[in-house]
């Protein structure tokens, strides 16, 4: 006898958008359609417009980019939601634990929308006030970037420090330019395959951001919290949250420290999850579980016939 579908949704974060993104789906989808009509309400700005026609310039900057995803994120879901079935827990990469919190109902897509629009801000001007860059560092262990980090930090004033601990291999890390710099010229040494250094607005999940910590941390209070419908996998310890006030913490807290996403898959197939479904624009989350959660089915949906695959599945 077969175990039962335990289906866990996952949903990207930035880096994923594209020029287009959900344009088909809204065109196809009533349900998907109504989230793009409420996103340019809050947000008081054609964001679906900006989405489907561009100019891409405007549409790859951090104020933009997070709300986009977020959104389409929600249309896709919006527009399966019967063919899903029943959820038993999500988790998104950065932004994208907006998106999950949304769809365990944590928090309404609207309010989520202009949390997300804020977050974006604050991260871009602190990203301005302390510039900083991001890299990609594939083939080493964990703990030694961790410790390759710690020595390219060895300069007064100048950090760097792992910023997402993708899958086995590989390993984002953020930090001030000159950091990363070093980071670059050490890491084939200590027997990095490849540094490819990432083209971003500012020095994500590290302490870089922390002047945008308080400017969200006031937000979120004001934000009106539930329990979660299923559990939500957080980024900051790759524990599951179903209470609104530990969500909000983890929220917080999430803007300055590593996204901890191989562990995050890793516990939730400890916890059963055998399909994962992951929502919105892009592919990587679905790449990365070829390492993360080997053998089991992974998915990514984004546009009409992917619905429409899934649901026959």
């Amino acid at each position: 006898m077969s175990a039962p579908v335990r289906v866990a949704l996952l949903f990207p974060g930035q880096g994923s958008q594209y020029l287009g993104m959900g344009r088909a789906v809204a065109a196809e989808f009533p349900d998907a359609a109504d989230v793009f009509r409420q996103a340019d309400d809050v947000l008081g700005i054609a964001l679906s417009r900006l989405m489907w026609e561009g100019p891409e310039t405007e549409l790859v900057r951090t104020e933009n980019a997070q709300p986009a995803i977020l959104t389409h994120s929600v249309a896709v879901m919006r527009a399966l939601c019967a063919q899903l079935g029943e959820v038993s827990m999500a988790a998104g990469h950065s932004l994208g634990e907006y998106s999950a919190h949304v769809a365990a109902e944590t928090l309404s897509f609207e309010e989520a929308l202009e949390v997300v629009r804020l977050r974006s801000e604050l991260m871009s001007a602190a990203g301005a006030m302390r510039a900083g860059s991001m890299a990609a560092v594939l083939g080493m262990a964990d703990e030694e970037v961790e410790a390759l980090c710690e020595e390219a930090s060895d300069v007064p004033g100048s950090i760097v420090v792992p910023a997402n601990f993708n899958s086995l291999g590989q390993v984002v890390i953020s930090g001030d330019a000159d950091a990363i710099e070093r980071m670059i010229a050490l890491a084939p040494q200590f027997g990095a395959k490849k540094v490819v250094p990432l083209s971003v607005s500012g020095a994500f999940h590290s302490p870089l951001m922390e002047p945008a910590e308080e400017g969200l941390e006031a937000r979120l209070k004001l934000a009106d919290f539930r329990a979660a419908r299923f559990p939500v996998y957080c980024n900051v310890d790759a524990r599951p949250v179903s209470d609104g006030e530990a969500a909000r913490d983890r929220l917080v807290r999430q803007l300055t420290r590593p996204v901890r996403w191989a562990a995050s898959i890793r516990a939730m197939v400890g916890e059963g999850a055998n399909r994962f479904v992951e929502l919105g624009p892009g592919n990587v989350l679905t790449g990365l579980n070829r390492r993360n959660a080997r053998g089991i089915e992974s998915l990514s949906v984004a546009e009409p016939n992917e619905i429409v695959a899934l649901g026959q599945g």
